[in-house]
């Protein structure tokens, strides 16, 4: 028998040690930092994220930081504290996280950036997101199109509204439409009568409705009393809502004076009624389930010492490195694909909608 102890101890703890990394897997915590609850999208992320990984037998600790920076901050370090073995950051201002992130990395927490990179840090391993230059680009193409252009040579009068500066996305997304934008402008097709280009000028901080209503009272009073407006470039819902009402408080979609063109991202629901209604006239599908599965696949292979799968690494430098990035593909919504789009998906029920 006392031979037997031994041996089974050997054998039992041979068992523990097989066994500890799974478990310790299984019951590792993943931190998930978002930046606020405003935005319909950004709960859709959290709920998605928490939903992924939860079913891959990880704890997550979801946080909203209501775009509030020290807020952020306080919570990352928060979870850095309490043992999250990978920190996913959509980040309030992509700038800001290098302290916290350095204490991360010295504790060997992973860290992915999930939809708006992480900068001037080396301690980012990853970045999740969709391909934000297309997004520019698909958002240019369809302002074109509600014009009639080609077939209509204009010229037409636009206005050009960009996103927070503080977001990195904000410049591939006005990058990627003036791709497409900015040969009309030269040529004449395209006019800007406020001649406001440049994220310098068109930015709205923290993507705010309010701030981009307020804009365009200000551009529709100096710059349109004796012209119409045909179309406004708008990178985001929440921001197309905004210009929305303030044109149609000078009367535009009333009488004879046509609502201008005006794009969007983010497939919210006020927005998708607004294009039922004739009013916005795009937005951008970014399917947040699929960036869940994607950032979901990026712990998974973290954790395991697996390769993690990435599709871009040239386009995203934050500075300081080339992020090793997995890009999805955006797709233009309107009124004529929509259902197609978002309820066929199981994205929206039709109930949410109509």
């Amino acid at each position: 028998m006392k031979r037997l102890l031994p041996t089974l101890s050997a054998l039992a703890l041979g068992a523990m040690m097989f066994a500890g990394p799974a478990s310790a897997q299984e019951k590792a915590t993943v931190g998930i930092a978002m930046p606020t609850k405003s935005s319909a999208r950004w709960i859709a992320d959290g709920d998605n994220m928490v939903k992924v990984l939860k079913e891959r037998g990880y704890n997550t600790d979801l946080q909203y930081a209501e775009d509030d920076i020290p807020n952020q901050l306080s919570q990352i370090e928060n979870m850095v504290t309490k043992g999250a073995k990978v920190l996913v950051i959509a980040s309030i201002d992509g700038t800001t996280l290098s302290d916290v992130l350095k204490q991360a990395a010295d504790k060997g927490i992973k860290v992915i950036a999930y939809d708006r990179l992480i900068r001037e840090t080396p301690n980012v391993d990853y970045y999740a997101t969709f391909d934000n230059f297309q997004v520019g680009v698909l958002q240019a193409q369809s302002l074109l199109k509600g014009l009639g252009y080609p077939e209509n040579k204009g010229p037409f009068n636009i206005e050009l509204f960009g996103g927070s500066p503080d977001d990195n996305n904000a410049y591939f997304f006005y990058d990627g439409a003036m791709s497409v934008l900015k040969p009309l402008i030269d040529n004449g097709t395209l006019k800007v009568a406020s001649g406001q280009m440049g994220m310098d000028k068109v930015s709205t901080l923290r993507w705010d409705g309010a701030t981009a209503q307020a804009r365009m009272d200000n551009l529709l009073s100096a710059y349109y009393s004796d012209k119409k407006l045909d179309g406004v470039l708008s990178p985001y819902d929440g921001l197309s809502i905004g210009i929305l009402s303030s044109v149609k408080g000078v009367g535009y979609g009333s009488g004879n004076m046509k609502m201008p063109v005006v794009t969007g991202q983010d497939a919210e629901v006020p927005s998708v009624k607004s294009m039922l209604a004739g009013e916005q006239y795009s937005s951008i599908f970014k399917d947040t389930r699929e960036l869940a599965k994607v950032t979901a696949d990026m712990v998974d292979a973290s954790l395991s010492g697996k390769q993690v799968t990435v599709n871009d690494t040239k386009t995203y430098n934050n500075g300081v490195k080339v992020v090793p990035s997995y890009l999805l593909k955006p797709v233009v919504v309107d009124k004529g694909n929509w259902e197609q789009v978002l309820v066929g998906s199981g994205y929206y029920k039709q109930n949410q909608i109509n």
